[in-house]
């Protein structure tokens, strides 16, 4: 037990430096993503070893106080997102319809065909905006009903599992299409207009994730994420941004585009909102993302029921405070923090 107790401590320290360095191949981004999962097996080694703990030995006193120090240093990482810190976007006090926007975002998994599945739980949260990624020819067919219900779309069915269907209740003007990394992989920019006559910025991205098997580095996801948080950071009115961005919410890229566009996560103070993967219940991980400008309050957020997808879909309902930006805080970026963003966004 001893020799399997050191073993196990020095994997779970060896996978916690990993994350650590700053590399954009995937054998360290890979890392980024279990730190919930490497917080409860740190738990149980930490408490294994002071169980077993060999009196007098220094070398197993080091593994002790090792393991006790990742497990406050994850511990550190993932309490921004359990319910006992501080929330950094505030639930609406008073309700304004008008002012509201509710949607849903959905990673279908493309092979997937379950298209009633779909449909069944897009009427079910009767969302204002609904967005469908991973979507193919057949899930523009599939879905069409949808059409019935929302008048407006924007469409870019691809058959490489990075397709996205936009559908809107609300009026959508400005919209465009854009490759802004990859030739092959497509963002949505639009503008929404909520019943008031408000309009709100929309970007609805999927970058490619740092796998093996599809992109071994996150230079192009990075990249993405970046050059959209300088979008939003310069837009002149209130921005939302959704998508599966392929990382987690406490990663230091996520933290970094949160900084550089001064936008927020709602899931803050609320919860983890685990959306992936939805048949593996200890290898989740919140991959599908909302963040909003500090125009916006909460109304609620929750994930909702799977169709047989990868993903569970995740439903946001926001409203515009004019004084919101008054009680709500972005993130701020250093020197160090642009500087290392400028690097991302000119890495080739």
């Amino acid at each position: 037990m001893i020799v399997f107790l050191s073993v196990f401590a020095s994997l779970l320290l060896f996978f916690t430096i990993m994350s650590l360095i700053k590399n954009d191949y995937w054998t360290f981004r890979v890392f980024d993503y279990p730190r919930l999962q490497k917080f409860v097996l740190s738990a149980a080694c930490f408490t294994l070893l002071i169980i077993y703990q060999e009196e007098g030995s220094r070398v197993y006193m080091v593994f002790i106080a090792l393991t006790g120090i990742n497990l406050v240093y994850l511990g550190w990482l993932i309490w921004p997102f359990t319910l006992f810190s501080a929330k950094q976007v505030m639930r609406i006090e008073e309700l304004r319809p008008d002012d509201q926007v509710c949607v849903m975002i959905s990673n279908v998994y493309q092979d997937n065909r379950n298209f009633k599945g779909c449909l069944s739980v897009v009427r079910k949260a009767d969302p204002d905006v609904v967005l469908l990624l991973e979507t193919d020819k057949a899930w523009d067919e599939g879905t069409s009903g949808l059409a019935e219900i929302y008048q407006h779309s924007i469409k870019v069915p691809l058959e490489n599992t990075y397709g996205m269907i936009l559908y809107s209740k609300l009026e959508l003007k400005s919209s465009m299409v854009e490759y802004m990394v990859e030739n092959d992989i497509p963002s949505i920019h639009t503008h929404i207009v909520l019943k008031s006559g408000r309009e709100v910025q929309l970007y609805a991205v999927h970058p490619t994730p740092p796998v093996p098997n599809e992109n071994p580095r996150s230079t192009e996801r990075d990249k993405e994420m970046l050059l959209i948080a300088d979008l939003a950071k310069e837009s002149t009115i209130p921005v939302i941004v959704i998508g599966d961005l392929n990382d987690v919410a406490w990663s230091y890229t996520t933290e970094l585009f949160l900084k550089m566009s001064g936008l927020l996560d709602p899931r803050r103070g609320r919860g983890f909102f685990n959306s992936f993967h939805a048949h593996y219940p200890f290898l989740r991980f919140p991959l599908d993302h909302a963040f909003i400008s500090a125009d916006f309050k909460l109304v609620g957020m929750k994930r909702l029921e799977n169709f047989k997808s990868d993903h569970f879909p995740i439903y946001i309902h926001l409203q515009y405070e004019r004084s919101a930006k008054q009680d709500q805080e972005p993130m701020e970026a250093d020197s160090q923090d642009v500087a290392l963003a400028e690097e991302k966004k000119t890495k080739e």
